[in-house]
């Protein structure tokens, strides 16, 4: 799903997209025409530009989060720190600046879709584990955090950092290699995308997010998750 009033772009979205092998693709130009979309066909990933006729992106975003888990890519000219911080605190699990590459927004794309083509077996066999830090329980059977035994919303993104730092508990990983291991792409110049997440986590399951226990910063190499043997 592309949602941008300029009909130029999404064309040429379109174009590359087709050209990679991708079928069902859909545009909006409004937020209105974007949302009834999503409800009858539903949405894998949406592309999502900031500046629409009738809203904007940065309040739409939550709207399509309360209907949809599609991975949501920001797509906008809007290039300042601010503008990139209030993307994911939307909602958003990427945030490209125009003008872009469309080779690279169909990198993207692949990218997340290779997440969830798994084989079947494969798949099921990843997700019914249910990881136990004491504090919070992520249980991926059923795709659920749970904290101090409250279940706790979490966007797709946010989601799957947290269960790949789960699965590799008291190692340290570089931006870099969360970048990569997450999002599917080389973490170069991505390390605010990480940065946002990592902080979005520690909301989450920290008692203060300020004041971390369970997600440090090693300084100068990255992060990891703590869990201690006896847990």
């Amino acid at each position: 799903m592309m949602i941008d009033d300029e009909r130029s772009i999404t064309k040429m979205i379109e174009m590359v997209l087709r050209k990679e092998g991708f079928r069902n693709l859909y545009s909006a130009g409004t937020a209105a025409e974007a949302l009834r979309l999503i409800e009858k066909h539903g949405a894998d990933i949406i592309l999502l530009d900031v500046m629409l006729p009738d809203q904007t992106g940065f309040e739409l975003c939550p709207k399509i989060r309360a209907i949809s888990n599609a991975h949501i890519i920001y797509l906008t000219a809007r290039t300042s720190d601010l503008d990139v911080l209030t993307g994911f605190a939307t909602g958003g699990d990427d945030y490209v600046t125009k003008p872009f590459n469309p080779l690279e927004i169909a990198a993207r794309v692949k990218a997340r879709l290779r997440r969830g083509n798994l084989p079947a077996q494969a798949a099921f066999e990843e997700r019914r584990q249910r990881y136990d830090f004491g504090r919070f329980v992520l249980d991926d059977a059923a795709g659920e955090l749970t904290v101090c035994g409250t279940p706790v919303a979490c966007p797709a993104m946010v989601y799957q950092l947290l269960h790949f730092l789960c699965k590799n508990p008291n190692l340290v990983f570089s931006k870099s290699q969360l970048y990569e291991a997450v999002w599917g792409m080389e973490g170069d110049g991505d390390d605010n995308t990480v940065m946002v997440h990592i902080r979005k986590i520690r909301e989450k399951i920290e008692a203060n997010a300020s004041d971390p226990q369970l997600l440090l910063t090693i300084r100068g190499l990255g992060y990891k998750l703590v869990k201690e043997k006896s847990l």
